[in-house]
């Protein structure tokens, strides 16, 4: 375990959105780290939580003054424990939204970093619209951002905004949606931030699974802790970060992050690699009855579904960093998917597919269809999805737990008709006219029509 350091010289320069388990197993961890080696005292981070659902997790670390634990595990089960006491400042809009405005508009704050997931950027929702129309009382990290950049601009203060979300582009994402928000908002803001705020891309990798009630009593008898918001996580990480702040940063680099000038071939090659990968594996292994990933990955035709879209789809597609060894990356993905430390949750992987899919899948998917590659393996993956749709929304448990927060009616629909074909007009497929390609639509067809084990073995 390792030791806590003095807290007390510690300020926030950094004012982060969505304090889940993937940001404490990353940001803060790599904070954390720095800043136990003597590091500018000024890059503590302030977590801004702002739904109501936060209000458990926000709890719990208001108790233990935003310290709580980590737990890595290496494939061989081996595990390091150690406190994380980069979290400085904590709060929660629902009960004092100027606390958090007020951070963001400080001196201090020279970075505001987001894990707000791939749907979050998404502008046309109730919330979103609400704070387009009322500057006061934001409900969203688009007004809450907006309102702390008005005050910098009237102050004359710059800033960096850090998505750490797993998109292509993350930065071009977050400086689209935002910079969209804004001109509808405020359009002087708008002007302002094109020369005051940057907006890197960067690509972040660590396997951080969600925690249970059950992790929670397993963890602190592992560690002889009594923490009541622990995170575990894999031993793996990688940060790769455009350098690109236009107010300073930390030294990450110290702690092992890698700054280049162009993030794009390392997002590509996680995002099409595992991120896709996790996707296809998700709703065939909860149809077959797996809860966990290590389990599934102990089934050779799941181990066998990856590795062969991995070799056969998705490698001639990518540009691989000269520091990269292709071969290597995916052997060791296999192990990272495999670990029974992790043990990382199927419904998780399950969640928000509709964001998942148009970010992970769909843009390798749309440039197999152009080759005429054969998508065999992505027509069994649409099948299985629609099958754990059907299953899902008609309120069936056995898929496990089901979470889609951008379902609109209208893909409800679609997932209820009787025609698996009416499926393919999905909101995330509409863009590839799949009902129009009739090699994928023979495939879809057969493969959906059969027992998700028979189609498993028919593309094996």
């Amino acid at each position: 375990m390792k030791n806590s350091f003095e807290r007390g010289s510690i300020r926030p320069g950094i004012v982060h959105f969505g304090v889940g388990n993937f940001h404490r197993a990353h940001l803060e961890y790599l904070t954390d780290r720095l800043l136990r080696e003597g590091e500018d005292p000024s890059w503590g981070i302030c977590g801004a939580m702002i739904l109501p659902q936060d209000e458990s997790l926000y709890t719990r670390l208001q108790s233990q003054d935003g310290r709580y634990t980590l737990t890595s595990f290496s494939p061989d089960g081996n595990h390091e424990c150690r406190w994380i006491d980069s979290l400085v400042e904590l709060h929660w809009g629902v009960t004092d939204k100027e606390a958090i405005i007020s951070r963001l508009a400080s001196p201090q704050t020279r970075i505001i970093t987001l894990t707000i997931t791939e749907g979050g950027y998404n502008l046309d929702t109730e919330a979103v619209r609400h704070d387009i129309s009322f500057l006061s009382e934001p409900q969203t990290v688009f007004g809450y951002v907006a309102e702390g950049l008005r005050r910098r601009m009237a102050a004359g203060l710059p800033v960096t905004i850090l998505s750490c979300d797993n998109l292509q582009h993350n930065g071009l994402t977050a400086r689209r949606s935002f910079c969209d928000f804004f001109e509808r908002q405020d359009p002087a803001l708008a002007r302002w931030v094109q020369d005051n705020v940057t907006f890197p891309n960067c690509m972040v990798d660590r396997i951080t699974p969600a925690t249970s009630p059950a992790d929670v009593l397993r963890l602190n008898a592992l560690n002889g802790t009594d923490d009541q918001a622990p995170v575990f996580c894999e031993s793996f990480i990688q940060w790769v970060v455009e350098d690109n702040f236009i107010c300073g940063r930390p030294a990450w680099e110290k702690v092992g992050v890698q700054f280049t000038e162009d993030v794009s071939p390392y997002e590509n090659i996680k995002l099409s690699l595992l991120n896709a990968s996790h996707t296809l594996l998700s709703y065939p292994s909860a149809l077959l009855g797996y809860d966990r990933v290590d389990a599934a990955m102990r089934d050779r035709r799941i181990v066998r579904l990856v590795r062969d879209f991995m070799d056969v789809d998705i490698t001639p597609l990518v540009t691989v960093p000269s520091d990269v060894d292709i071969e290597s990356y995916k052997a060791t993905l296999i192990d990272r998917f495999s670990s029974a430390s992790i043990s990382d949750q199927v419904s998780r992987l399950c969640g928000d597919g509709l964001s998942k899919f148009a970010v992970y899948v769909v843009p390798n998917f749309a440039r197999m269809l152009e080759n005429g590659s054969d998508v065999g393996r992505l027509a069994f993956l649409l099948s299985c999805y629609r099958k754990y749709l059907v299953l899902a929304t008609s309120g069936d448990r056995s898929v496990g737990a089901y979470f889609e927060p951008h379902m609109t009616d209208e893909n409800l629909s679609l997932i209820r008709s009787s025609d698996p074909m009416d499926f393919l007009s999905l909101t995330p497929f509409r863009a590839l006219s799949l009902r129009d390609r009739t090699a994928f639509v023979a495939d879809y067809l057969r493969l959906d029509g059969m027992p998700v084990p028979d189609a498993l073995e028919t593309i094996l």
